[in-house]
Parts: structure tokens; sequence; C-alpha cells
């Protein structure tokens, strides 16, 4: 399922655009529905974001959230809501959100086209 958003917040965005989407993947979907059931809020969001830092210049973090901010970008899909600020989403349009589970441990991770480099666990990256 491709979802539609604007990459410059204005720019309509589509398949027919041209343009790249954001994906939030099935596994993503199943363990947001999952942590909303243990936490017996079926109004926590995943939020997405992008700061400086890390060892290959930037790094992501996610969180659970109740509030979307006026200047946020949402991606629904199957009843869950994953939320981007504007700063982090330019960082972030072409990609997909993931939740894995492996040798590493379990996560979301963010599949980055945009990113020239990332660190070794994948937590941060470079453009």
């Amino acid at each position: 399922m491709e979802v539609m958003i604007d990459a410059n917040f204005g720019m309509a965005l589509g398949p027919s655009s041209g343009e790249t989407l954001l994906e939030f993947s099935d596994s993503a979907v199943r363990k947001l529905k999952e942590l909303q059931e243990e936490e017996q809020n079926p109004n926590l969001m995943l939020r997405v974001s992008v700061y400086g830092g890390g060892c290959s210049g930037f790094q992501y973090t996610f969180s659970l959230d109740e509030e979307v901010k006026p200047v946020d970008k949402t991606v629904e899909k199957d009843g869950v809501t994953l939320v981007i600020d504007q700063m982090s989403y330019q960082y972030l349009a072409g990609s997909e959100v993931d939740y894995t589970e492996g040798l590493e441990g379990a996560m979301f991770v963010v599949n980055n086209p945009n990113a020239t480099s990332t660190c070794g666990c994948g937590a941060s990256f470079s453009v």
C-alpha cells in the first residue's frame, strides 16, 4: 500500500507525480498495534524523527506519541498512524519505516535510500 503525503509540504505526491512516497511496512503496523494493545491506548502513534548526531552525522529516533502538531505529516495504514515532523521529513522522503527482530534485538528501523552511508547498527546515517 502506498500512502500519499507531500514532500515539500505543499507539493502533492502520488504515483502520477513521479515522486517517491514514504512507506510504513506491515510488520511496523503490526508492532504498533501490539504496543497500542499493551498500553491499552488506541491513540498511540509512532513518531519518527531525525536529529544531528550519531556516528554517521544524523540519527533516527522513535517514540510513541498521542499528539499530532500542526506542521507534522502523518501516514495512516490499517488503523495506525506514523507521525513525522517537518524537518525530519526532508531526510525521510522515499524511505520505509519497518520493524525487525534479529540478533541485534527487536526495533523499528528506517530503510532510507537517501542515506549515502550508515553506521553498523543502522541507527545513524549521512546524506
